[in-house]
């Protein structure tokens, strides 16, 4: 299933905690799953926020991989395959396995390139980055930390369950993400968010006001909060 570029060019105009807070208007309550929980690094915190469909594997970077000569270039260029499918835009969702996550970095220069070229709008892995100074500007990376080594980096599978700090994703899951984090938005629901957006903005909007006046009391919070109530 794919949705209208519309769509997520309008979802991609807002920031990730406010699509946690739309995604709570859609459910009609407040949720504690579906979103990343545990500090990111950001490459490029002023990027806006991406929006695509997960690509999803697994690496690792302690060991060597099992697999080796013509047969490893095999599953890299499989992989790579993988990741440039349709429909996109896509974002690469990947899991470091080892029991350290960070050890090696899969994402460097060149590798944020190739993925860039294939249509990959950027990456979200608990794993590491490198090359900071020269990655492409326009591709967004969030990840567990940073580090110098790509060490015995490799794919380990793909198109395969991963779990990003506390966020499950799937092969196709619409994903979007910033410097706060990411969420997974479902397909079937994602029509709702404009208007979820909407409301949960204009309910927003009587507390805000009333918080940045020059002559703001706890009688005015009381006012706007219930003229927030008001709105739906």
């Amino acid at each position: 299933m794919s949705l209208d570029q519309s769509l997520l060019d309008h979802l991609a105009a807002f920031d990730t905690p406010t699509i946690c807070n739309a995604l709570e208007v859609v459910y009609g309550e407040r949720v504690i799953t579906g979103f990343t929980t545990k500090p990111f690094f950001c490459a490029f915190p002023d990027m806006k926020p991406i929006v695509g469909y997960a690509r999803t594997a697994t690496m690792r970077a302690v060991q060597e991989s099992v697999v080796k000569g013509a047969e490893a270039k095999a599953h890299r260029l499989a992989y790579y395959e993988y990741v440039a499918s349709q429909p996109g835009p896509t974002i690469a969702v990947i899991q470091d396995l080892d029991p350290e996550p960070g050890v090696g970095a899969m994402w460097g220069e060149v590798n944020t390139a190739v993925h860039r070229g294939l249509g990959v709008l950027g990456c979200v892995t608990n794993g590491s980055i490198r090359d900071l100074d020269a990655v492409d500007p326009r591709f967004q990376l969030i990840a567990g930390l940073v580090g110098p080594s790509h060490a015995k980096v490799h794919v380990e599978a793909f198109n395969v369950p991963v779990n990003i700090h506390g966020m499950p994703v799937v092969h196709g899951d619409l994903i979007h993400a910033d410097r706060h984090g990411a969420v997974t938005i479902p397909l079937d629901r994602a029509g709702e968010l404009p208007a979820a957006i909407d409301l949960c903005v204009r309910k927003e909007e009587p507390v805000l006001k009333a918080a940045r006046s020059g002559d703001f009391s706890l009688a005015k919070l009381r006012a706007a909060m219930g003229e927030a109530e008001d709105i739906h």
